[in-house]
């Protein structure tokens, strides 16, 4: 399809398709993908350490996809499991060493990828922008958790100087 017949909502899945795969690019530089950052950054809010069950919900997505991104963590040694001191049955991902140093730099990788990004934006378009998205955001039948591939697990929202807890 040329860029010319390009309208609504083929637009921005074709934009947001090209930002993805951008940051993947970038990502796997240093060793990680979307969802795996976004997998850290909520471990790293949340302490170092939760269960899958909560780790599945900041990140809305179903349990077994987090329990096959947390496998491919801890493959790679940024996350391991251990016993919840407060319910024998669940099960905590708990970020390591490598896992922090990854954090920082895939947040380092995000964050060069925003500033490219919004940086011929003015401010005001940059906020109108922001706004724009909430909005599509929004629209139609509510989110819920459905089973996806591994960057469509989480997606990451530009980050902020005030990040919250409670963002994916």
């Amino acid at each position: 399809m040329a860029c010319a017949e390009r309208t609504g909502l083929f637009a921005v899945l074709h934009a947001s398709g090209v930002l993805e795969a951008r940051m993947e690019s970038r990502l796997a530089d240093v060793g990680l993908s979307i969802a795996k950052l976004a997998a850290l950054r909520q471990l790293r809010l949340a302490g170092d350490s939760l269960p899958l069950g909560q780790l599945a919900e900041r990140l809305a997505c179903v349990k077994s996809n987090v329990t096959q991104l947390v496998d491919r963590l801890e493959g790679d040694g940024l996350v391991s499991r251990a016993g919840d001191p407060g319910d024998r049955r669940s099960r905590l991902a708990v970020l390591t060493d490598a896992g922090r140093a990854a954090f920082t730099r895939g947040s380092a990788v995000q964050q060069d990828a925003e500033r490219e990004l919004f940086e011929p934006l003015t401010g005001d378009e940059s906020a109108q922008l922001h706004v724009l998205l909430a909005k599509l955001s929004g629209a139609g039948p509510s989110h819920q958790p459905r089973q996806n591939s591994e960057s469509e697990d989480a997606r990451l929202k530009p980050s902020r100087s005030d990040d919250r807890e409670d963002e994916p």
